[in-house]
């Protein structure tokens, strides 16, 4: 049963809600990433808690917000330690995550030691059985947010019940695509911030975008209802456009990266904290591209994600705006 967060009405801290999965990880280190029909002998495995929704609302906890998770677990050992850990070591609100007959989803990762670079296989588990009406419990909360963070690893009807909420309560949605999908319904919603990485910004917008596409990308974005569309690169620039058609980069923060597993997820999740903080689009993306790079030099999509005082410590790093923004 859901209630709104714990936090008392006179707290300073801005309140994000998401809604989204939680998946025990299992992660293979191999030299190279397999072919089709090829059979690779792991270096290294890990089992790990991850979903892109514990993730994302663990990174947001770690900027300073109070957090929300809405979501389903299995009603088994793994999924109630999980749930208890996500309470007692993260300080996450798990009162809308429910028990489900389902075992716990998973994640089955594979990581290249090299590069970092990473492939991942989902079994979805109690996170296909999150409904319509566990997020319209939660009204109360998402009324009372700073904003709305949601992927798609949970049903698609879901989500768009949950931003449809955040719609009529003014509450400003973050929506991380991911996994891509072609049946979500843009023309439901409203979406005031789209985060996507380069391969799902291929996907979705069906050509691979360069800076030379501003005005393609503005009408696609617009045609979605989306306000603000990012795009991550990993270590080449963020870009970022709006439905008004402005566009710009913003520089990541140099690293060189252990595992890239999680920090799409750290970048989302850091990216919602700094909306819901009142930080500006650009602000809110140097944070997240800090908080995405420096998770990279970890292992797992959890344990590396950095705090706050972390990111402001590198932000610094991120130059402002380095052009105008253009207009189409």
């Amino acid at each position: 049963m859901c209630h709104p967060l714990r936090v008392s009405s006179s707290s300073s801290k801005a309140k994000v809600v998401v809604v989204g999965s939680l998946n025990i990880d299992q992660v293979c280190r191999v030299e190279e990433l397999p072919h089709p029909g090829a059979t690779v002998r792991a270096s290294g495995y890990q089992t790990h808690r991850g979903g892109k929704g514990a993730n994302q609302a663990i990174s947001a906890q770690r900027q300073g917000c109070e957090t929300l998770l809405i979501g389903s677990i299995g009603d088994d050992e793994a999924g109630r330690s999980y749930r208890e850990h996500l309470k007692e070591s993260e300080d996450i609100d798990v009162s809308a995550i429910s028990l489900s007959p389902f075992p716990t989803g998973s994640a089955f990762i594979t990581v290249e030691e090299d590069t970092g670079e990473n492939t991942i296989v989902i079994a979805g588990g109690a996170n296909d059985t999150l409904s319509r009406s566990d997020v319209a419990e939660c009204r109360r909360a998402i009324q009372s947010a700073k904003a709305l963070l949601a992927q798609l690893e949970v049903p698609i009807t879901t989500v768009v019940e949950a931003i449809r909420l955040a719609n009529e309560c003014k509450v400003p949605v973050v929506l991380n695509p991911s996994p891509m999908s072609f049946t979500f319904p843009w023309d439901d919603v409203k979406i005031d911030h789209a985060i996507v990485n380069h391969s799902e910004a291929t996907e979705l917008l069906e050509i691979q975008p360069e800076l030379t596409d501003i005005e393609y990308i503005t009408q696609e974005i617009n045609v979605r209802n989306i306000e603000t569309f990012i795009i991550t690169r990993g270590s080449d620039t963020t870009l970022v456009y709006t439905a008004g058609g402005d566009f710009y980069e913003v520089e990541p923060l140099p690293v060189l990266p252990i595992d890239t597993v999680g920090a799409g997820d750290a970048f989302a999740g850091c990216y919602a904290a700094h909306i819901a903080q009142g930080s500006t689009v650009e602000d809110a993306v140097r944070a997240a591209n800090c908080a995405g790079a420096l998770t990279t030099l970890g292992g797992g999509a959890q344990h590396p994600v950095p705090d706050r005082d972390r990111v402001e410590q590198h932000v610094v790093q991120i130059p402002k705006r380095r052009q105008a923004p253009r207009q189409v």
